[in-house]
């Protein structure tokens, strides 16, 4: 006898999410002496981090993993909780509950439910960007505000979607003639719409955006990634 690799029969497309989760745990985290079905219900946040870094890659097809400061925002999402330090989570332990049964505060959805839509949209849409370090990607809404907040007008970034799942937006720092500062969030772009126009050609068509942060000027930051088509006048 030996034991296959997990298999989950699904009856439905909307359990592929579950599956997904359920498979991923299991071959991260199960013994390979274990009795079958038996798999820890909490694992160290080390271990999920090294889980969620290969498979990212993995997915993507990208050498470009997480980096602490992805991690930090992982686990300020996963434990709800932003008053910890990078160092407090590295000793905690996170349960399956966390990972894909509870739902997120505010929102109607699991972790891996929305890390899943975030590898969907990377691995089909923002591949090449990920890879060339333009997407900031895991950080938090409060904390890109604290980020753009002192730079110059048209200072932007992009990071996924907290509300949405597989969504990526552009935070733009606005700057009003009285030096005071305001920090949008241009609507998400899902896989549909990138599949009509590229990230690339829509960074290019939004005047408002100057520098990708800290200080590069987008068209050195992303010209590799625009079309070459031919624009006329209007």
């Amino acid at each position: 006898q030996v034991l296959s690799l997990p298999i989950v029969v699904i009856v439905h497309g909307n359990q592929d999410n579950n599956a997904k989760a359920t498979v991923l745990w299991d071959n991260a985290f199960s013994e390979i002496d274990r009795v079958p079905f038996v798999v820890a219900e909490r694992v160290p946040w080390e271990k999920m981090c090294d889980t969620l870094n290969l498979k990212f890659m993995a997915e993507v097809q990208t050498t470009k993993g997480l980096l602490k400061e992805h991690y930090f925002f992982l686990a300020q999402k996963i434990f709800n909780d932003h008053s910890a330090s990078l160092e407090d989570f590295q000793s905690r332990s996170v349960s399956w509950a966390q990972f894909n049964k509870e739902i997120l505060p505010g929102r109607g959805f699991t972790f891996w439910q929305w890390f899943d839509g975030v590898l969907d949209l990377t691995k089909r849409c923002l591949k090449s960007y990920w890879s060339d370090r333009l997407i900031i990607g895991f950080i938090s809404k409060q904390y890109v505000c604290k980020l753009l907040s002192t730079e110059p007008d048209g200072t932007f970034l992009l990071r996924f979607s907290d509300s949405e799942i597989g969504g990526v937006t552009i935070a733009h720092v606005i700057r009003g003639k009285d030096g005071s500062s305001q920090v949008e969030n241009i609507q998400p772009f899902s896989a549909k719409d990138l599949s009509i126009r590229s990230l690339g050609d829509r960074i290019r068509d939004l005047g408002q955006l100057r520098n990708l942060y800290p200080n590069t000027p987008k068209d050195q930051a992303f010209g590799s990634h625009y079309n070459s088509e031919w624009v006329g006048a209007g």
